[in-house]
């Protein structure tokens, strides 16, 4: 069974041992852009005046991803920060804030938050949340965007098939259902 989550609410859970020790938080995640998928986790650590870590987690040592911590077998699951960043082949950098066009140009709207799916072997990028455009009749709300498996990212702008407008949803238990359906039809041809 997965679930989907926002990345922006996975930033700042606690690493959580699996005898209950809280070792360190969520700073960051670290995409795999080609891939799309998350290959790890930036951390600070706990606390109100701690700062980064030198280490870092990769996604192969998470035991689980679930709505209140991350969890891992022991602090031996941490890897040099550079390591774990360095996985991380960045597609064009941070996505928030690009553009959404199709690849008929039209303009959907800006990202502002990567729509992740989590599953007991993998963390995949599914969709995006987007404040959209008029284009997709729903101006001036956040809706999710699915993605097909490949996608252009330049930095600048994110660009998807015009079909991926079709499976729009207003919200993250409707996008389930979306991104389903978009796959199957991409496979359809």
């Amino acid at each position: 069974m997965s679930t989907l989550m926002l990345a922006s609410q996975i930033g700042g859970r606690p690493v959580v041992t699996l005898s209950g020790e809280a070792v360190a938080q969520v700073k960051d995640i670290v995409f795999e852009g080609r891939a799309g998928r998350v290959s790890g986790f930036t951390l600070s650590g706990r606390g109100m005046f701690s700062g980064p870590k030198r280490q870092a987690l990769p996604w192969a040592a998470v035991a689980a991803l679930g709505p209140h911590a991350v969890m891992v077998r022991d602090e031996g699951a941490f890897e040099a920060r550079s390591e774990v960043v360095g996985r991380g082949e960045a597609a064009g950098g941070d996505v928030l804030g690009s553009q959404v066009l199709t690849d008929a140009g039209t303009d959907l709207g800006k990202v502002t938050d990567v729509v992740i799916e989590v599953s007991a072997t993998a963390a995949t990028v599914v969709g995006y949340q987007v404040a959209s455009t008029e284009a997709l009749g729903r101006q001036e709300r956040t809706v999710c965007i699915p993605l097909p498996e490949a996608v252009a990212v330049s930095g600048e702008a994110l660009v998807i098939p015009v079909s991926a407008t079709g499976f729009v949803a207003d919200d993250l238990p409707g996008f389930t259902g979306m991104v389903q359906a978009f796959r199957a039809r991409l496979k359809e041809g």
